[in-house]
């Protein structure tokens, strides 16, 4: 495994012609110092009457994140190389606000500012999960993200893996396995990763579908790079999945969520989600496992996932099938270091160093 914020570095990093530490290096300062936006403009603006302009604020902030998350780095250095890199209009200004913050305590003034979240995220995250655990989830949510390569080549993180593994295993439990052959819809399945982890399994036969044209190129190209025979891939909408009612042994349903536990591989989201959003997403997600259920037979088994860790959108999506489809039964969470989360199980980021995740698994009584 490799520390990487993606599973694929970016065109400009390519062409760089930097050696592997460099570019190491490069990574983490730029993806650092958006991700800890908030903590460095926060230690800037004790020193600035008025924020300069974007360009020297953008600097600021990378002479920041040196300063303050950068133990490898001196502060000396630090100053000395982002004062060489700005425009000379505003080198005076830098180099005069860095020395200051390099000189100062790191102070802040609260819990959302010193971990660098907007304060919604950690409001939210500390009604679900109360204030111990949401400070570990948050404070875990800011290391770089630890990139699994699978042993086909794919790069996948091991919570995706783990849901698609207890997917297939509950599937071979079911009677369709025992008559030769699953069949499993996966009705938001790009980029691909658990339609092909699914397929690997022996037995089991995947219809991977997504909406956008876009998206469904992306699936299609990754199951064709990985040679999984086992995928048809097609283009269609969850809400209206092309499948006839009873006809699937199997349907995972990775839904479209807020992406909450999965901040440490995207370090602009957490600036670009809205407080609304898990509201607006659990009643899609609600929407489309109502479309999902009746593609189910008799015995068949739901996956319900979700890389956020909401209560709305785990517990309560839960509740809703509760109440509106009786005929699924809840099934057993797995172990450690899932968490048993209602009646499903939900996998912290801080747990193993993974995304964190959140799972129901269900089989249809009738």
């Amino acid at each position: 495994m490799v520390r990487s914020p993606t599973s694929h570095s970016p065109p400009e990093l390519d062409r760089s012609g930097l050696d592997e530490r460099d570019r190491a290096l490069v990574t983490d300062l730029v993806y650092g110092s958006i991700r800890m936006r908030r903590a460095c403009e926060s230690l800037i603006d004790r020193f600035l009457s008025e924020r300069p302009p974007p360009v020297a604020m953008r600097a600021l902030s990378l002479g920041a994140y040196q300063i303050a998350f950068r133990g490898d780095i001196p502060s000396y250095a630090a100053v000395s190389a982002t004062v060489g890199a700005v425009p000379k209009r505003y080198r005076g200004l830098v180099n005069a606000v860095l020395r200051r913050v390099s000189g100062a305590p790191l102070e802040y003034p609260d819990l959302a500012t010193e971990l660098s979240y907007p304060d919604w995220i950690v409001d939210v995250l500390t009604e679900d999960h109360g204030a111990e655990v949401a400070g570990k989830i948050l404070s875990s949510m800011n290391a770089p993200a630890v990139a699994h390569v699978r042993p086909d080549g794919y790069v996948q993180d091991l919570a995706s893996q783990w849901v698609a593994d207890h997917l297939a295993g509950l599937l071979l439990e079911g009677d369709a396995a025992a008559r030769g052959g699953v069949t499993v819809v996966d009705l938001c399945a790009a980029p691909g990763g658990k339609a092909t982890a699914l397929a690997s399994t022996d037995r089991l036969w995947v219809l991977a579908a997504d909406r956008l044209a876009s998206r469904v190129s992306l699936l299609r190209s990754n199951v064709e790079r990985l040679g999984r025979n086992e995928v048809a891939v097609i283009a269609a909408d969850a809400h209206r999945p092309p499948v006839r009612p009873g006809a699937a042994d199997g349907v995972l349903l990775d839904a479209p969520c807020s992406g909450l536990g999965v901040l440490r591989r995207r370090a602009d989201a957490r600036w670009r989600l809205d407080a609304s959003a898990s509201a607006r997403l659990a009643a899609l997600q609600r929407d489309l496992v109502d479309a999902a259920v009746p593609l189910l037979g008799a015995g068949g088994v739901l996956l319900y996932s979700v890389c956020t860790l909401t209560a709305l959108e785990s517990t309560g999506v839960d509740d809703h099938i509760r109440v509106a489809h009786p005929e699924l039964v809840a099934l057993d969470a797995p172990g450690d270091p899932w968490q048993v989360w209602g009646r499903g199980a939900i996998l912290l980021p801080q747990a193993a160093g993974t995304d964190g995740m959140a799972m129901f698994a269900y089989r249809r009584s009738r």
